[in-house]
Protein backbone atom coordinates (compact mmCIF):
# COMPACT_ATOMS: atom_id res chain seq x y z
CA UNK A 1 0.00 0.00 0.00
CA UNK A 2 1.98 2.75 -1.41
CA UNK A 3 -0.07 5.75 -2.08
CA UNK A 4 2.85 7.72 -4.06
CA UNK A 5 5.63 5.96 -5.66
CA UNK A 6 7.89 8.89 -5.87
CA UNK A 7 7.91 12.55 -5.77
CA UNK A 8 9.97 15.25 -7.97
CA UNK A 9 10.25 18.54 -7.20
CA UNK A 10 10.66 21.64 -9.01
CA UNK A 11 12.09 24.63 -7.15
CA UNK A 12 15.42 25.48 -9.46
CA UNK A 13 15.27 26.72 -13.09
CA UNK A 14 16.86 23.72 -14.19
CA UNK A 15 14.17 21.50 -13.20
CA UNK A 16 11.11 23.90 -14.24
CA UNK A 17 13.11 24.01 -17.51
CA UNK A 18 12.95 19.95 -17.82
CA UNK A 19 9.14 20.03 -16.67
CA UNK A 20 8.41 22.43 -19.70
CA UNK A 21 10.03 20.77 -22.35
CA UNK A 22 7.87 17.35 -21.45
CA UNK A 23 4.81 19.53 -21.39
CA UNK A 24 5.99 20.35 -24.80
CA UNK A 25 6.49 16.92 -26.11
CA UNK A 26 3.24 15.46 -24.02
CA UNK A 27 1.53 17.86 -26.89
CA UNK A 28 4.04 17.50 -29.90
CA UNK A 29 3.43 12.99 -29.55
CA UNK A 30 -0.58 13.68 -28.96
CA UNK A 31 -0.72 15.29 -32.58
CA UNK A 32 1.68 12.86 -33.99
CA UNK A 33 -0.49 9.85 -32.67
CA UNK A 34 -3.48 11.43 -33.71
CA UNK A 35 -1.85 12.33 -37.34
CA UNK A 36 -0.73 8.90 -37.95
CA UNK A 37 -3.93 7.27 -36.64
CA UNK A 38 -5.98 8.94 -39.40
CA UNK A 39 -8.16 7.12 -42.05
CA UNK A 40 -10.25 7.69 -44.87
CA UNK A 41 -13.39 6.62 -45.22
CA UNK A 42 -14.73 3.13 -46.36
CA UNK A 43 -14.81 3.05 -49.89
CA UNK A 44 -18.04 0.82 -50.69
CA UNK A 45 -17.31 -0.81 -53.77
CA UNK A 46 -13.77 -2.20 -52.40
CA UNK A 47 -14.75 -2.62 -49.08
CA UNK A 48 -11.52 -1.11 -47.39
CA UNK A 49 -10.49 2.03 -46.31
CA UNK A 50 -9.04 5.01 -48.17
CA UNK A 51 -6.14 7.08 -47.65
CA UNK A 52 -6.83 9.68 -45.45
CA UNK A 53 -7.01 12.74 -46.79
CA UNK A 54 -4.65 15.90 -45.41
CA UNK A 55 -7.77 17.48 -44.14
CA UNK A 56 -8.21 14.48 -42.49
CA UNK A 57 -4.82 14.16 -40.58
CA UNK A 58 -4.36 17.46 -39.79
CA UNK A 59 -8.25 17.63 -37.71
CA UNK A 60 -7.02 14.71 -36.01
CA UNK A 61 -3.77 15.77 -35.28
CA UNK A 62 -5.27 19.23 -33.69
CA UNK A 63 -8.12 17.19 -31.66
CA UNK A 64 -5.01 14.67 -30.12
CA UNK A 65 -2.74 18.14 -29.56
CA UNK A 66 -5.39 19.94 -28.39
CA UNK A 67 -6.43 16.82 -25.68
CA UNK A 68 -2.35 17.21 -24.77
CA UNK A 69 -2.58 20.29 -24.42
CA UNK A 70 -4.94 20.16 -21.51
CA UNK A 71 -2.86 17.18 -19.87
CA UNK A 72 -0.34 19.30 -20.11
CA UNK A 73 -1.51 22.26 -18.16
CA UNK A 74 -3.17 20.47 -15.69
CA UNK A 75 0.36 18.85 -14.76
CA UNK A 76 1.50 22.33 -14.44
CA UNK A 77 -1.48 23.46 -12.40
CA UNK A 78 -0.55 20.72 -9.94
CA UNK A 79 3.17 20.68 -10.04
CA UNK A 80 3.88 24.13 -10.11
CA UNK A 81 2.74 27.56 -7.84
CA UNK A 82 1.91 29.16 -10.65
CA UNK A 83 0.25 27.90 -14.40
CA UNK A 84 3.21 29.57 -17.01
CA UNK A 85 1.34 31.83 -19.75
CA UNK A 86 -1.97 31.77 -17.76
CA UNK A 87 -0.46 33.58 -14.65
CA UNK A 88 -3.09 31.43 -12.32
CA UNK A 89 -2.16 30.04 -9.14
CA UNK A 90 -1.18 26.60 -8.98
CA UNK A 91 -0.93 23.87 -6.09
CA UNK A 92 2.78 23.24 -6.49
CA UNK A 93 2.63 19.56 -5.18
CA UNK A 94 5.36 18.86 -7.55
CA UNK A 95 5.07 15.71 -9.60
CA UNK A 96 4.10 12.75 -7.45
CA UNK A 97 3.75 9.79 -9.25
CA UNK A 98 0.75 7.84 -7.40
CA UNK A 99 0.13 4.60 -7.63
CA UNK A 100 -3.60 5.19 -8.05
CA UNK A 101 -3.22 6.87 -11.16
CA UNK A 102 -1.05 4.53 -12.67
CA UNK A 103 -3.23 1.67 -12.47
CA UNK A 104 -6.36 3.22 -13.37
CA UNK A 105 -4.54 4.42 -15.97
CA UNK A 106 -3.14 0.95 -16.99
CA UNK A 107 -6.84 -0.05 -16.97
CA UNK A 108 -8.17 2.55 -19.23
CA UNK A 109 -5.77 1.08 -21.78
CA UNK A 110 -6.35 -2.22 -21.38
CA UNK A 111 -9.82 -1.75 -21.62
CA UNK A 112 -9.36 0.20 -25.17
CA UNK A 113 -7.15 -2.40 -26.29
CA UNK A 114 -9.31 -5.17 -25.92
CA UNK A 115 -12.39 -3.11 -27.34
CA UNK A 116 -10.46 -2.59 -30.23
CA UNK A 117 -9.11 -6.36 -30.36
CA UNK A 118 -12.90 -7.92 -29.51
CA UNK A 119 -14.39 -5.10 -32.70
CA UNK A 120 -11.45 -6.60 -35.14
CA UNK A 121 -13.05 -9.61 -34.54
CA UNK A 122 -16.61 -8.60 -34.48
CA UNK A 123 -16.90 -7.44 -37.98
CA UNK A 124 -15.08 -9.22 -41.11
CA UNK A 125 -12.37 -7.43 -43.35
CA UNK A 126 -11.31 -4.11 -43.63
CA UNK A 127 -14.90 -3.05 -41.68
CA UNK A 128 -13.10 -4.55 -38.78
CA UNK A 129 -10.05 -3.27 -38.85
CA UNK A 130 -12.10 0.71 -39.00
CA UNK A 131 -14.06 -0.24 -36.42
CA UNK A 132 -10.87 -1.10 -34.27
CA UNK A 133 -9.60 2.17 -35.47
CA UNK A 134 -12.78 3.99 -34.59
CA UNK A 135 -12.63 2.39 -30.98
CA UNK A 136 -8.99 4.05 -30.77
CA UNK A 137 -10.88 7.32 -31.41
CA UNK A 138 -14.03 7.06 -28.98
CA UNK A 139 -11.28 6.13 -26.30
CA UNK A 140 -10.76 10.14 -26.41
CA UNK A 141 -13.85 11.18 -26.25
CA UNK A 142 -14.82 8.64 -23.37
CA UNK A 143 -12.17 9.22 -21.53
CA UNK A 144 -13.33 12.81 -21.28
CA UNK A 145 -17.10 11.78 -21.16
CA UNK A 146 -15.96 9.76 -18.05
CA UNK A 147 -13.73 11.99 -15.96
CA UNK A 148 -16.87 14.83 -16.39
CA UNK A 149 -19.40 12.35 -15.62
CA UNK A 150 -17.59 11.01 -12.68
CA UNK A 151 -16.82 14.35 -11.23
CA UNK A 152 -20.10 15.72 -11.67
CA UNK A 153 -21.67 12.48 -10.03
CA UNK A 154 -18.96 12.79 -6.83
CA UNK A 155 -19.89 16.81 -6.72
CA UNK A 156 -23.75 16.03 -6.22
CA UNK A 157 -23.16 13.10 -3.05
CA UNK A 158 -20.76 15.37 -1.62
CA UNK A 159 -22.80 18.76 -2.60
CA UNK A 160 -22.73 20.40 0.89
CA UNK A 161 -18.82 20.00 1.14
CA UNK A 162 -18.60 20.99 -2.45
CA UNK A 163 -20.55 24.38 -1.82
CA UNK A 164 -18.07 24.89 1.34
CA UNK A 165 -14.83 24.27 -0.56
CA UNK A 166 -15.74 24.41 -4.43
CA UNK A 167 -13.42 23.33 -6.80
CA UNK A 168 -13.38 22.00 -10.35
CA UNK A 169 -11.04 18.45 -9.65
CA UNK A 170 -10.94 16.08 -6.44
CA UNK A 171 -12.86 13.01 -5.81
CA UNK A 172 -14.37 10.85 -8.59
CA UNK A 173 -17.33 8.33 -8.50
CA UNK A 174 -17.15 5.68 -10.60
CA UNK A 175 -20.91 5.45 -11.90
CA UNK A 176 -20.79 8.73 -12.71
CA UNK A 177 -17.91 8.12 -15.19
CA UNK A 178 -19.83 5.10 -16.66
CA UNK A 179 -23.28 7.41 -17.68
CA UNK A 180 -20.90 9.88 -19.27
CA UNK A 181 -18.74 7.51 -20.71
CA UNK A 182 -22.10 5.70 -22.43
CA UNK A 183 -23.58 8.99 -23.63
CA UNK A 184 -20.22 9.99 -25.54
CA UNK A 185 -20.55 6.32 -26.58
CA UNK A 186 -24.06 6.62 -27.39
CA UNK A 187 -23.47 10.07 -29.73
CA UNK A 188 -20.77 8.73 -31.67
CA UNK A 189 -21.95 4.83 -32.62
CA UNK A 190 -24.83 7.61 -34.10
CA UNK A 191 -22.52 9.74 -35.79
CA UNK A 192 -20.43 7.12 -37.39
CA UNK A 193 -23.13 4.61 -38.49
CA UNK A 194 -22.62 2.07 -35.79
CA UNK A 195 -25.22 -0.11 -33.55
CA UNK A 196 -24.94 0.83 -30.06
CA UNK A 197 -26.66 -2.56 -28.82
CA UNK A 198 -23.51 -4.37 -30.80
CA UNK A 199 -21.13 -1.86 -29.17
CA UNK A 200 -22.17 -1.86 -26.04
CA UNK A 201 -21.60 -5.96 -26.18
CA UNK A 202 -18.15 -5.52 -27.12
CA UNK A 203 -17.21 -2.50 -25.24
CA UNK A 204 -19.14 -2.65 -21.47
CA UNK A 205 -17.52 -5.72 -20.29
CA UNK A 206 -14.20 -4.07 -20.80
CA UNK A 207 -15.44 -1.66 -18.46
CA UNK A 208 -15.08 -4.54 -15.93
CA UNK A 209 -11.06 -5.26 -17.06
CA UNK A 210 -10.84 -1.20 -16.35
CA UNK A 211 -12.03 -1.19 -13.11
CA UNK A 212 -10.34 -4.05 -12.20
CA UNK A 213 -7.15 -2.36 -12.35
CA UNK A 214 -8.83 0.80 -11.12
CA UNK A 215 -10.17 -1.05 -7.95
CA UNK A 216 -6.35 -2.25 -7.12
CA UNK A 217 -5.30 1.78 -7.29
CA UNK A 218 -7.90 2.56 -4.54
CA UNK A 219 -6.42 -0.03 -2.87
CA UNK A 220 -3.08 1.46 -3.21
CA UNK A 221 -4.26 4.71 -2.02
CA UNK A 222 -6.38 3.61 0.65
CA UNK A 223 -9.59 5.00 -0.81
CA UNK A 224 -13.02 3.64 -0.69
CA UNK A 225 -12.10 1.24 2.35
CA UNK A 226 -14.03 -0.79 4.11
CA UNK A 227 -15.92 -1.59 7.58
CA UNK A 228 -14.00 -2.12 10.82
CA UNK A 229 -13.76 -6.06 11.14
CA UNK A 230 -11.63 -8.57 13.13
CA UNK A 231 -11.42 -10.79 10.28
CA UNK A 232 -7.92 -12.37 9.46
CA UNK A 233 -8.04 -10.87 5.89
CA UNK A 234 -8.66 -7.02 7.52
CA UNK A 235 -5.96 -4.70 6.41
CA UNK A 236 -4.25 -1.94 8.15
CA UNK A 237 -3.67 1.81 6.05
CA UNK A 238 -0.63 3.60 7.06
CA UNK A 239 -0.40 7.06 8.89
CA UNK A 240 1.49 9.84 7.88
CA UNK A 241 4.40 8.79 10.32
CA UNK A 242 4.30 5.29 8.40
CA UNK A 243 3.73 5.74 4.93
CA UNK A 244 6.59 5.40 2.65
CA UNK A 245 7.95 5.62 -1.60
CA UNK A 246 8.52 2.70 -3.51
CA UNK A 247 12.42 3.16 -2.34
CA UNK A 248 11.50 3.04 1.51
CA UNK A 249 12.24 7.13 1.73
CA UNK A 250 9.90 8.72 3.75
CA UNK A 251 6.47 9.75 2.20
CA UNK A 252 4.70 12.40 2.59
CA UNK A 253 1.01 11.51 1.34
CA UNK A 254 -0.66 9.01 3.68
CA UNK A 255 -3.80 6.74 2.87
CA UNK A 256 -7.24 8.10 2.45
CA UNK A 257 -8.45 5.60 4.49
CA UNK A 258 -6.23 6.96 7.70
CA UNK A 259 -6.87 10.98 6.95
CA UNK A 260 -10.42 10.44 6.97
CA UNK A 261 -10.56 7.99 10.39
CA UNK A 262 -8.05 11.05 11.76
CA UNK A 263 -10.72 13.21 11.03
CA UNK A 264 -13.46 11.19 12.53
CA UNK A 265 -15.08 12.09 16.11
CA UNK A 266 -17.07 9.06 15.78
CA UNK A 267 -16.46 6.14 18.79
CA UNK A 268 -16.22 2.51 17.67
CA UNK A 269 -16.44 -0.72 19.74
CA UNK A 270 -13.04 -2.60 18.44
CA UNK A 271 -14.14 -6.20 18.94
CA UNK A 272 -17.44 -5.52 16.77
CA UNK A 273 -17.00 -2.84 14.86
CA UNK A 274 -20.43 -1.17 15.71
CA UNK A 275 -19.83 3.06 15.25
CA UNK A 276 -21.09 5.53 18.16
CA UNK A 277 -21.89 9.45 18.00
CA UNK A 278 -21.31 9.50 21.72
CA UNK A 279 -19.27 7.50 24.07
CA UNK A 280 -20.16 4.83 25.40
CA UNK A 281 -18.44 2.00 27.26
CA UNK A 282 -15.56 0.10 25.52
CA UNK A 283 -15.39 2.50 22.84
CA UNK A 284 -12.60 4.88 21.35
CA UNK A 285 -12.54 7.45 19.63
CA UNK A 286 -11.96 6.99 16.10
CA UNK A 287 -9.59 9.71 15.32
CA UNK A 288 -7.28 9.58 19.07
CA UNK A 289 -7.08 5.73 17.93
CA UNK A 290 -5.71 6.27 14.55
CA UNK A 291 -3.60 9.51 15.44
CA UNK A 292 -1.74 7.13 18.30
CA UNK A 293 -1.57 4.05 16.05
CA UNK A 294 -0.34 5.89 12.61
CA UNK A 295 -2.72 3.14 10.77
CA UNK A 296 -6.59 2.30 10.61
CA UNK A 297 -7.96 -0.05 12.45
CA UNK A 298 -8.26 -3.21 10.61
CA UNK A 299 -11.02 -2.93 7.60
CA UNK A 300 -12.54 -4.79 5.29
CA UNK A 301 -10.51 -4.66 1.81
CA UNK A 302 -13.45 -3.87 -0.58
CA UNK A 303 -11.40 -2.50 -3.34
CA UNK A 304 -10.06 -6.34 -3.46
CA UNK A 305 -12.91 -7.79 -3.39
CA UNK A 306 -14.38 -5.66 -6.32
CA UNK A 307 -11.39 -6.07 -7.95
CA UNK A 308 -11.32 -9.79 -8.20
CA UNK A 309 -15.30 -9.46 -9.08
CA UNK A 310 -15.20 -6.98 -11.62
CA UNK A 311 -12.25 -9.60 -13.59
CA UNK A 312 -14.32 -12.24 -12.68
CA UNK A 313 -16.99 -10.62 -14.15
CA UNK A 314 -14.92 -9.89 -17.75
CA UNK A 315 -14.07 -13.09 -18.33
CA UNK A 316 -17.46 -14.61 -17.74
CA UNK A 317 -18.60 -12.35 -20.57
CA UNK A 318 -15.72 -12.95 -22.40
CA UNK A 319 -16.75 -16.55 -22.50
CA UNK A 320 -20.55 -15.96 -23.29
CA UNK A 321 -19.79 -14.45 -26.63
CA UNK A 322 -19.80 -17.15 -28.46
CA UNK A 323 -23.62 -17.90 -27.32
CA UNK A 324 -24.86 -14.61 -27.72
CA UNK A 325 -28.52 -15.24 -29.46
CA UNK A 326 -29.19 -10.89 -30.23
CA UNK A 327 -27.16 -7.94 -30.12
CA UNK A 328 -27.35 -6.19 -26.40
CA UNK A 329 -27.43 -9.25 -24.81
CA UNK A 330 -24.05 -9.39 -23.34
CA UNK A 331 -24.39 -5.56 -22.81
CA UNK A 332 -27.68 -6.20 -20.25
CA UNK A 333 -26.46 -9.19 -18.51
CA UNK A 334 -23.20 -7.21 -17.59
CA UNK A 335 -25.56 -4.16 -16.23
CA UNK A 336 -27.20 -6.55 -14.16
CA UNK A 337 -24.28 -8.17 -12.81
CA UNK A 338 -22.34 -5.59 -12.14
CA UNK A 339 -25.05 -4.00 -10.16
CA UNK A 340 -25.04 -6.97 -8.24
CA UNK A 341 -21.83 -6.92 -7.51
CA UNK A 342 -21.65 -3.50 -6.64
CA UNK A 343 -24.04 -3.09 -4.09
CA UNK A 344 -22.82 -5.99 -2.77
CA UNK A 345 -19.35 -4.82 -2.26
CA UNK A 346 -20.60 -1.33 -0.89
CA UNK A 347 -22.32 -3.78 2.01
CA UNK A 348 -18.84 -3.79 3.58
CA UNK A 349 -17.63 -0.50 2.75
CA UNK A 350 -17.37 1.73 5.56
CA UNK A 351 -16.22 5.09 4.08
CA UNK A 352 -18.82 8.24 4.83
CA UNK A 353 -17.31 9.81 1.97
CA UNK A 354 -18.85 7.81 -0.98
CA UNK A 355 -22.60 9.44 0.27
CA UNK A 356 -25.41 8.03 1.37
CA UNK A 357 -29.13 8.88 1.40
CA UNK A 358 -28.61 10.80 4.83
CA UNK A 359 -26.21 12.86 2.90
CA UNK A 360 -29.66 13.92 1.26
CA UNK A 361 -32.12 13.37 3.78
CA UNK A 362 -30.98 14.52 7.24
CA UNK A 363 -33.88 12.24 8.94
CA UNK A 364 -32.60 8.94 8.00
CA UNK A 365 -29.88 8.16 10.43
CA UNK A 366 -26.57 7.36 9.20
CA UNK A 367 -26.47 4.07 10.49
CA UNK A 368 -29.29 2.97 9.58
CA UNK A 369 -30.23 -0.22 7.69
CA UNK A 370 -31.75 1.93 4.69
CA UNK A 371 -29.66 4.52 4.67
CA UNK A 372 -28.39 3.05 1.44
CA UNK A 373 -25.62 4.61 -0.77
CA UNK A 374 -25.55 6.28 -3.62
CA UNK A 375 -23.68 3.48 -5.52
CA UNK A 376 -26.61 1.44 -4.06
CA UNK A 377 -29.22 3.60 -4.87
CA UNK A 378 -27.48 3.79 -8.69
CA UNK A 379 -26.81 0.35 -8.58
CA UNK A 380 -30.92 -0.23 -9.20
CA UNK A 381 -31.37 2.32 -12.00
CA UNK A 382 -28.30 0.26 -13.60
CA UNK A 383 -30.11 -3.08 -13.34
CA UNK A 384 -33.37 -2.27 -14.25
CA UNK A 385 -31.70 -0.84 -17.30
CA UNK A 386 -29.86 -4.56 -17.91
CA UNK A 387 -33.59 -5.80 -17.49
CA UNK A 388 -35.21 -3.11 -20.56
CA UNK A 389 -32.28 -3.56 -22.47
CA UNK A 390 -32.77 -7.47 -22.41
CA UNK A 391 -36.18 -7.31 -23.02
CA UNK A 392 -36.66 -4.79 -25.66
CA UNK A 393 -33.79 -6.92 -26.98
CA UNK A 394 -35.41 -9.65 -26.81
CA UNK A 395 -38.56 -8.55 -28.19
CA UNK A 396 -36.62 -7.75 -31.02
CA UNK A 397 -34.91 -10.68 -31.84
CA UNK A 398 -38.12 -12.91 -31.46
CA UNK A 399 -40.43 -10.16 -33.98
CA UNK A 400 -37.55 -11.41 -36.80
CA UNK A 401 -39.06 -13.78 -39.44
CA UNK A 402 -36.80 -17.06 -38.81
CA UNK A 403 -35.72 -19.42 -41.93
CA UNK A 404 -36.33 -23.32 -41.74
CA UNK A 405 -33.31 -24.05 -43.81
CA UNK A 406 -34.28 -27.83 -43.55
CA UNK A 407 -37.62 -26.93 -45.30
CA UNK A 408 -35.18 -24.73 -48.18
CA UNK A 409 -32.96 -27.78 -48.99
CA UNK A 410 -36.29 -30.08 -49.40
CA UNK A 411 -37.80 -27.63 -51.64
CA UNK A 412 -34.56 -27.45 -53.90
Amino acid sequence: MIPVLYKWTFDSTFSRTVLYLLGVALVAYSAWNGWRGATGPLDPKTGELTAPSAQARQQRAIQYGVFGIGLAFLGFYYALPEVPLLGLKGKGEGLPIHTYGILVGGGFIGAVTAAGWLAKREWPGELGLKRKDQIMDLAFYVFIGAMVGSRVLFTLVNFKEFLANPSPFGGLVFQGGLVGASAVAYWYAQKHGIEFARLSDLSLPTVSLGAAFGRLGCFSAGCCWGKITDAKWAVHFPGIAKVTNVFGGRGDTPSLAWSSMRDDQRYVLESTGEIFHQAVPGAVKISDWVQMHQHTFGIHPTQLYESALQLSLFLAMLALRPYRRFHGEIAGIWLMLYAVIRSSVELFRGDVERGTIHGWVDQVPLEAWYNISTSQAGSIAIFSMGVFVLARQWRQYKSKPTIDFAAVAAGA
